[in-house]
């Protein structure tokens, strides 16, 4: 159970109520109530957990939970006196299900006297403006935006409804897409880093562009995304990006990406629509990365990716031709061994 200090306790619910929110296929008993959600090695017999990695297999053959979700080619892997969610779409499913107990909570709307408002700035209907929060002239809140404590929306940054903005943000020179939501601590359109290299001192080159964020994004803790030297940096429609990562100037990241911890992404490449890219993954400027690509974790890409192909290693290459050379290195390795 999650810790109380921190999250409201959830309601009880049905397993009926939750395979037919759900969508599953319920095999026991619809009136047993569930009272939260657990792992499989420590759910309880009022809990709901799942089963989504068939590794996981000897944790479910012992759980002691009271309904799990599974696929359906794996029931038969089931203990005896567990409820089964049948769904092609197990974790799916149960994040679905969590989010009904632990929904993502959201303070009344309110303005804090300790915040400070430029009388040129506009906000909307319902909003949130915790103690600390700097919104600067001609910056646009939309409805039921949250801005949270020491936040700093800078001039002319527009929001559209419902962004929530994290602790200690700072965004200047962007447009934020309805339903997105900017971590803590990110730091969204400052300058990029461009300049012109000369022997007598680095010559700085104005960077005149803005961040355009799309609807439905996130963007992690401490992340940073550059404002464009004059094209605009792009994220596209519910691209997710995790903590810490850094995006250049002119970077353009297409809709559906999913881009890991550490990666950093240098100016002014292209990255396609529902592009993958693991943790520590470095991309060098002005490549294109093709639609539906995926990149392993702390891989290089030095040069473009066609659209579908997967690729790992530094310097990057496609997984099989990685493989291939990893197992030649092997053979060299042992027989070297041998000769020795």
């Amino acid at each position: 159970m999650a810790d109380s200090k921190f999250f409201l306790t959830p309601a009880p619910i049905t397993l009926r109520d939750i395979a037919k929110k759900s969508g599953a296929t319920l095999i026991g008993n619809g009136d047993q109530t569930i009272n939260d959600v657990a792992p499989l090695d420590t759910a309880k017999d009022d809990e709901l957990s799942f089963l989504d990695n068939i590794k996981y297999k000897g944790h479910f053959a012992k759980t002691k939970a009271g309904a799990c979700f599974i696929h359906p080619d794996m029931q038969s892997l089931a203990p005896k006196g567990v409820n089964l969610l049948l769904t092609p779409k197990p974790y799916k499913a149960y994040a679905q299900t969590a989010q009904i107990f632990y929904p993502d909570p959201k303070p009344e709307a309110s303005i804090s006297p300790h915040a400070i408002i430029h009388p040129d700035a506009l906000i909307g209907k319902n909003c949130v403006i915790e103690a600390g929060a700097i919104i600067k002239s001609n910056a646009s809140i939309a409805d039921g935006c949250w801005i949270e404590e020491n936040a700093v929306i800078g001039q002319g940054v527009k929001l559209g409804e419902q962004v929530r903005i994290g602790v200690n943000a700072t965004l200047s020179h962007c447009e934020i897409g309805a339903h997105s939501r900017i971590y803590t601590g990110a730091r969204i359109g400052q300058d990029g880093f461009g300049f012109a290299i000369d022997p007598s001192g680095f010559v700085k080159v104005p960077q005149l562009g803005r961040v355009i964020i799309a609807e439905h994004v996130e963007i992690g803790a401490n992340t940073t995304i550059d404002r464009g030297a004059g094209p605009d940096t792009t994220i596209g429609q519910g691209t997710w990006i995790d903590n810490l990562v850094q995006i250049g100037h002119n970077v353009k990241i297409g809709k559906g990406c999913i881009i890991v911890s550490q990666v950093g992404i240098s100016g002014s490449t292209v990255i396609g629509d529902y592009v993958a890219l693991g943790g520590q993954v470095g991309v060098a400027g002005h490549l294109n990365i093709g639609t539906g690509a995926q990149v392993a974790a702390q891989s290089g890409i030095m040069r473009d990716i066609p659209a579908g192909e997967s690729q790992m290693g530094y310097p990057a290459m496609p997984m099989k031709q990685f493989m291939k050379q990893v197992a030649y290195l092997k053979r060299l390795i042992k027989n070297n061994k041998s000769v020795d």
